[in-house]
C-alpha cells in the first residue's frame, strides 16, 4: 500500500544509515522470529536484545501482542487483517533499519507471502528469518495465556495451530529447536548468525 499523490515526496536526509552504523558500531538489520503461539519467539528476541544491549548495540524488539495494542490496533486475526499486520510491521522494520537499528520482531506470521513480503522491502542480506521450531503439543504446554486450550474448546477462533494454519519457512536463515535447545544456546546461535554475517563486530557480542 503506497500513496499516489504527486505531492507526496521522500525528504533525503543529510545523516544517513552509514553515518548512523558507523556511530553504532554495527549495520541495521531485522532478526524476524517466526513460529507458533508460545514457540518461544517473544523470550529469545527479548534474551537475545539484552546480550546485544550489553555490548553497547542499538536494538528494538517488536512483540505481536504489544504492536497490537497500537500500530495496529485496529486489526483482527482475519487472513486479511494478519497480512496488513505483517505489512506494516515490514514497513516498521524498514525505518528502524534505515536507523542503523537492530530490530527484533516476534511475529507468529503464519503465511509465506506476508513474510517473503516483509523481506522484499529490505536489501538482500539484512532480513534473517529465524524459525523458532516447535511441536504444538509442547507450545500447548507453555501457554501461559491459555489459548491453545480455549481454542480447541472453540472460545477463540483462527487461532494459529489448531484452528488456523502456519506454513513452515522454506528459507529461513536459522532455525531454532526451541523444544531441545535452551534459551541461552538459542541465544549464541543467533549472535553466530549476526556475527557471520557481518553485522555485528566479533569483539562486541
Amino acid at each position: 500500500m503506497s500513496s499516489a499523490s504527486p505531492n507526496v515526496v521522500w525528504h533525503h536526509a543529510t545523516v544517513t544509515r552509514e553515518r548512523r552504523e558507523r556511530l553504532h558500531g554495527h549495520r541495521g538489520a531485522v532478526l524476524w522470529f517466526t513460529g507458533l503461539p508460545s514457540s518461544g519467539k517473544s523470550t529469545i528476541a527479548h534474551s537475545t536484545e539484552e546480550r546485544l544491549h550489553l555490548q553497547g548495540c542499538r536494538t528494538f524488539v517488536l512483540d505481536g501482542d504489544n504492536v497490537r495494542h497500537g500500530l495496529c490496533g485496529d486489526l483482527g486475526f482475519s487472513e486479511a487483517d494478519r497480512a496488513e499486520n505483517i505489512r506494516r510491521v515490514g514497513e516498521l522494520t524498514k525505518l528502524f533499519v534505515e536507523a542503523g537499528t537492530i530490530v527484533l520482531a516476534a511475529f507468529v506470521s503464519p503465511f509465506r507471502r506476508d513474510r517473503v513480503r516483509a523481506r522484499s522491502m529490505l536489501p538482500p542480506g539484512e532480513f534473517l528469518e529465524i524459525y523458532c521450531q516447535c511441536p504444538p503439543e509442547v507450545c500447548a504446554q507453555r501457554d501461559p495465556k491459555g489459548h491453545y486450550q480455549r481454542a480447541r474448546e472453540g472460545t477463540i477462533e483462527n487461532f494459529t495451530g489448531v484452528s488456523a494454519p502456519y506454513e513452515e519457512p522454506t528459507g529461513c536463515e536459522l532455525v531454532l529447536r526451541t523444544d531441545e535447545l535452551s534459551i541461552g544456546e538459542s541465544v549464541e546461535k543467533i549472535l553466530a548468525l549476526l556475527r557471520d554475517r557481518g553485522i555485528i563486530n566479533l569483539s562486541r557480542a
